[in-house]
């Protein structure tokens, strides 16, 4: 644990971000080093001025560093820092990688080869499909998944990697002993058990809005390619598709109706030639190299349940988008009574999801 002091207290030094941090240490070796230099030669380093030299000598804030270490122990949590071998390598890559990452759980899940899969916190129940059908593919082919533990899509994203036995990290815009949102406890839990949670923010920081653009950057950083669902015109995972491209990793966009706001992010991106458009998994796969020890290929198709000329002809009226079971019934000349039967059938075969109010769409 001693080992850390130094580097927690260069870290709480103010004016010290990610590439300010990365030039001192890779100039004078080590954090230790970097707080024993004289502010002649430390202001000397690329990036750095006067008053932030002058901090590094004058700003001691033992209390921050005490509590870091205390509740590092307490938790369980280990620190990578950017020059430990375990820190993840696709993320040493982009132009400011965070210094130290905080981790529960295994800190080489951050290393795998993975895809991130992000979204819109109100998803409809469209990307809730998509978003599970995508990841249910890329777990098939070896790929972890890497998303913001957000509600949404990325709450769907964890939760369907964890179910298809994949790997998982959630990367955080708090501490990582902090549970947000509140109700991803036992998800949080579940994935600290099958992969990680990870976050460049000191131990007890709170989730505050400007955390959030920042972890962005390492969702994007630690994946081979970003793939956006569904996400508004205003959504944070648009930001995360921006650094994706700033750090020259693959896009994928999910495209959706002209009509729907929670696709006109996605969309804009295929329009403007910046994400790749995505129908199926294939379209994610054969862009990536494939996972070490694993052969992306397409698994064999599994065998469509038998249903009934009447089953077949409610699903064909279904879609993606909900529609209410009075709207399906006067389309399929049905009593609800019948119909309501019939959905229920189709539900056991897992081709049918009910919403609330009354309404159903495809699975």
């Amino acid at each position: 644990m001693e080992e850390l002091r130094p580097y927690l207290k260069l870290l709480s030094v103010p004016g010290v971000g990610p590439v300010r941090y990365r030039a001192l240490v890779e100039r004078f070796g080590s954090p230790e080093e970097v707080l024993k230099a004289p502010v002649a030669s430390l202001a000397e380093v690329p990036g750095m001025d006067r008053p932030t030299a002058e901090a590094i000598k004058s700003h001691r804030d033992e209390d921050f560093v005490e509590s870091q270490l205390r509740a590092v122990e307490r938790t369980g949590t280990k620190v990578l820092s950017l020059w430990d071998l375990e820190y993840p390598p696709l993320l040493k890559e982009i132009p400011d990688p965070p210094p130290l990452l905080f981790v529960l759980g295994d800190p080489s899940s951050l290393s795998l080869q993975g895809v991130a899969v992000v979204g819109t916190r109100s998803m409809t129940p469209y990307g809730r499909s998509v978003t599970e059908e995508l990841v249910r593919g890329l777990v098939a082919r070896g790929f972890a998944i890497f998303s913001g533990m957000a509600r949404g899509i990325d709450g769907v994203a964890h939760r369907t990697a964890l179910e298809g036995g994949g790997t998982t990290v959630a990367v955080l815009g708090c501490g990582v002993d902090v549970v947000y949102p509140p109700e991803h406890r036992k998800l949080r839990d579940m994935i600290v058990r099958k992969g990680a949670v990870a976050s460049e923010f000191p131990m007890g920081t709170k989730p505050e809005a400007q955390n959030f653009p920042r972890r962005n950057r390492i969702i994007s950083g630690m994946s081979l390619g970003t793939v956006v669902v569904e996400a508004g015109e205003e959504s944070g995972a648009l930001i995360t598709a921006a650094f994706a491209l700033e750090q020259n990793r693959e896009v994928f966009a999910v495209p959706g109706s002209i009509r729907a706001p929670k696709s006109r992010g996605t969309n804009r991106l295929i329009q403007r030639g910046a994400a790749k458009l995505v129908v199926d998994v294939e379209d994610v796969v054969q862009e990536l190299p494939a996972p070490k020890g694993k052969v992306a290929l397409r698994p064999p198709p599994s065998a469509e349940p038998e249903l009934s000329s009447s089953e077949r002809e409610v699903l064909e009226r279904l879609s993606y988008e909900p529609k209410h079971v009075d709207v399906l019934s006067a389309e399929v000349g049905r009593t609800t009574p019948e119909l309501l039967a019939l959905l229920l059938s189709l539900e056991l075969k897992g081709l049918v999801r009910q919403l609330p109010g009354a309404q159903f769409v495809r699975t």
